[in-house]
């Protein structure tokens, strides 16, 4: 494996590789020595696993690590803890604890590890992971009796797990409001993570699957490798629709997503765009916007990768930038507004 990410990094005229370790031992040691710009590493090591070579790493804000996982059960619950801990991403090995498809997920492991060697993204990971507050019950709704449907459409990319721990608690488990989510990840990730946010959350949080009603108080991730998408019976039943095209660079993708929950939801449609490398989403948020609809952009505060949402920014897609802690609130006054 280290000689497979060693020619990896090696084919990017932006990277050089300084060091290699052999355990978590030397891993850190290496990175004490070096002092890198970003650390690539497995959290399956001997001496010293993953999870304890990050937490050193971070707590000596030497840099940024981006953690390589294995698609099994255990590497995935170990992965979302390396995120909550300040791990800046990370990538999941197309074939396991041994892969030897790496080559499948280079360009992935490459945007990371550049986004991750950014300025200030250590401090920046370390003030986010100092807001986030342990989940508590929220207050008892104010929403008044409305019958308008609204729809909250949320696009995340890198960064994002952590960032949702931050969002996703503070909303009242009875929201008047459908919340779809796009979360770029593994397909392998996506049942696991959908139910970690469930078990940290008021709000219901399930995988969208085709077919399945759309109902209010409740938060549907894009499944792993399809579109979320909506459609509108003849009876005015909304359901979720899970296509596989539009070919785009990332499936599920945040633009698709956003497109088609304005054509159902319309100017009831509010968009929020947070941390991510790219553009996905930014022309949508723009839609949303021109439709009548309210849109939230994360701020370059706290934004880990400060991609996404400034796209929709310098676009116009933007009615209000908020920092990541003060989304939630901004989500439920706009929620708040259009039942007025």
């Amino acid at each position: 494996m280290r000689q497979t990410l060693k020619r990896i990094i090696a084919e990017s005229p932006d990277l050089d590789l300084v060091g290699l370790a052999r355990d978590g031992e030397d891993a850190v040691a290496k990175a004490r020595e070096l002092r890198p710009d970003v650390v690539s590493m497995d959290i399956n090591m001997p001496k010293l696993d993953g999870v304890t070579a990050l937490q050193l790493i971070l707590q000596e804000k030497i840099c940024p690590v981006v953690m390589v996982s294995s698609l099994t059960q255990q590497g995935t619950a170990t992965t979302f803890e390396c995120l909550e801990l300040g791990a800046f991403d990370f990538v999941g090995k197309p074939d396991g604890t041994v892969s030897s498809n790496m080559g499948l997920i280079a360009n992935e492991l490459i945007a990371k590890l550049k986004a991750a060697a950014s300025r200030g993204i250590v401090d920046r990971l370390r003030r986010n992971r100092e807001r986030r507050k342990p989940y508590q019950a929220p207050m008892p709704a104010t929403f008044e009796s409305v019958t308008r449907k609204r729809a909250v459409v949320i696009g995340i990319s890198t960064g994002g797990p952590a960032t949702l721990q931050e969002v996703l608690p503070q909303i009242p488990a009875d929201v008047p409001a459908s919340i779809f989510l796009v979360q770029h990840m593994p397909p392998a990730f996506i049942a696991s993570f959908a139910k970690r946010l469930d078990d940290h959350c008021a709000l219901k949080v399930v995988e969208g699957r085709s077919g399945m009603p759309v109902e209010p108080s409740t938060c549907y991730v894009a499944p792993g490798g399809m579109h979320l998408c909506l459609h509108r019976k003849m009876t005015g039943e909304v359901v979720i629709r899970t296509p596989t095209t539009p070919a785009t660079l990332f499936v599920p993708s945040v633009g698709v997503m956003m497109a088609s929950v304005l054509s159902v939801y319309g100017s009831d449609t509010i968009g929020v765009l947070m941390t991510g490398i790219g553009d996905d989403g930014a022309d949508a948020m723009v839609a949303i916007r021109q439709a009548g609809g309210h849109t939230i952009a994360e701020s370059e505060q706290t934004a880990v990768v400060y991609g996404m949402p400034r796209e929709a920014i310098e676009r116009g897609g933007a009615c209000v930038i908020a920092p990541s802690h003060k989304v939630a609130g901004e989500i439920l006054r706009a929620v708040r507004r259009t039942t007025e």
